[in-house]
């Protein structure tokens, strides 16, 4: 038998366009597995020169799933080089408001939408089943869950933002309106429902987990460090906090880092095979150093949550998974739906606080050359950090977002899958769905992901069927 190269291309049901390769020895075990990101969008690099305030509105055209993401941590670069280090109480909250949204709505795309197709109909069920046009003619209630709770977070975003994909909000040092009063009330009468509809997603996760908890456990799980953003008494806080990092022993590794010694504790290389970058934490090194951010880094990190019903599901996942850390990458959805309902119950928690219709919008200071932003994507950890020069234009730009933090770790996921459930086993289309089940459970956001140009090189390499290289041509 001869080494074989097996591609799967394009993965589904994810943001953005990737792939993973396997390369089989001659006995037919796996030696190599790779996910590369194929496609480049360079924002890096043409955001330079542009005024800075113009910056936020820009870089959320990175995605359609999570603008809002990159527009509130932009916005709070921008309000570092404007020179404000607070906000007014509007503005806080109204930002809040939309972040919150943006969770809920997100978070409900990819459990319902991506990953929980594969837990109803079985990671190797019927291809033609395995989807969401599935789930609507089987399980119609968990659909319309699916649809109004997506719909509610993307209808906040709408209501603050002017629109549900691209908003208009953040300018340097607030934003630009407050949430009326007719808005706030029409999300006020429908909150109540999406709170409940995120408990019946958290209970049937929870049932979909346990029902199958050894093999979940199992699957594609990698024992590693964590990150994420936590307030300074320990609470989650998706918005803002200092940086936390605990190892894969639950141990703290570093604490309240502000955002502008992000790069102090963080460092990044690149691979001459994805267009994605591999961050690690410096005091470990580059070997030791990879880690996980996310819903789970979310939920091992912080002591606990700050609302009521999200905190007893919190605790009750590590009752159901033995303890903190938890290590399962599978459990990824649960700790997702748990920061869902925590993001329902934020939204609720606003909507009833009257600072979101004051009339204190912005604030000023006075101007610096760096600004440095962060918060927590429904994928993780998000990093902004912006320069810009005599003239307010931009200088240089450094993106690290959630899938790129999670990089070295879905790579090790998907060969953990591969080596241990592929052993002798004749390469089916459900075998190859466990890899991309892998994959998804980091609900990685491709198109954020890739800014490295002119630092990888284009490699174009020629390969006979055994996998013998016979050509290769590099360009810089």
């Amino acid at each position: 038998m001869t080494s074989r190269r097996i591609v799967i291309d394009p993965i589904t049901r994810i943001e953005g366009h990737g792939k993973v390769t396997l390369r089989l020895n001659e006995a037919g075990a796996v030696d190599e597995a790779r996910f590369h990101v194929v496609e480049f969008r360079g924002f890096e690099r043409f955001i330079r020169g542009r005024p800075y305030w113009e910056i936020p509105m820009i870089v959320q055209r990175l995605c359609g799933i999570c603008p809002v993401s990159h527009h509130l941590c932009a916005a709070k670069a921008v309000d570092m080089i404007a020179g404000v280090d607070r906000l007014t109480p509007t503005a806080e909250k109204v930002r809040r408001l939309m972040h919150y949204g943006q969770i809920l709505q997100s978070n409900a795309v990819h459990y319902f939408h991506l990953a929980t197709p594969d837990l109803l109909f079985g990671f190797e069920g019927l291809g033609e089943r395995r989807n969401f046009v599935g789930t609507i003619e089987d399980y119609p209630e968990i659909a319309k869950w699916a649809i109004f709770i997506r719909k509610f977070g993307q209808e906040v975003i709408q209501a603050v933002g002017g629109k549900k994909v691209h908003p208009s909000l953040a300018v340097p040092g607030g934003v630009n309106q407050h949430l009326g009063v007719a808005e706030r009330d029409a999300l006020r009468g429908g909150v109540d429902q999406i709170v409940a509809w995120s408990l019946d997603a958290l209970a049937l996760c929870r049932r979909l987990v346990e029902d199958d908890a050894d093999r979940l456990r199992a699957f594609a799980t990698i024992e590693t460090n964590y990150m994420s953003l936590v307030r300074a008494d320990g609470a989650m806080d998706l918005y803002d906090g200092g940086l936390r990092a605990i190892d894969r022993g639950g141990a703290t590794i570093f604490d309240g880092v502000a955002p502008a010694a992000y790069g102090e504790h963080i460092a990044d290389e690149v691979r001459s095979w994805s267009y994605m970058k591999f961050p690690y934490l410096r005091a470990l090194g580059k070997a030791a150093g990879w880690y996980r951010v996310g819903p789970l880094a979310q939920i091992n990190c912080c002591d606990r949550i700050d609302t009521p019903l999200a905190e007893d599901a919190r605790q009750a996942f590590f009752a159901a998974a033995g303890g903190r850390p938890v290590h399962a990458t599978l459990f990824q959805h649960w700790a997702r739906v748990i920061c869902m309902v925590h993001a329902a119950e934020k939204v609720r928690e606003l909507l009833f606080d009257d600072d979101l219709q004051g009339d204190d919008l912005v604030v000023a200071g006075r101007r610096r050359r760096i600004g440095v932003g962060w918060l927590e994507a429904p994928r993780g950890t998000l990093y902004h950090r912006y320069e810009v020069d005599d003239d307010d234009l931009v200088s240089a730009a450094h993106l690290v977002v959630a899938t790129a933090n999670n990089n070295e770790a879905i790579n090790r996921s998907i060969r953990q899958v591969a080596v241990e459930g592929w052993a002798g086993r004749e390469i089916t289309e459900g075998m190859l769905n466990t890899i991309e089940v892998a994959v998804r459970a980091y609900d990685p956001c491709l198109s954020c992901a890739t800014h490295a140009l002119g630092e990888m090189p284009l490699i174009v390499t020629l390969e006979s069927a055994d996998g013998v290289e016979l050509a290769r041509r590099i360009r810089h």
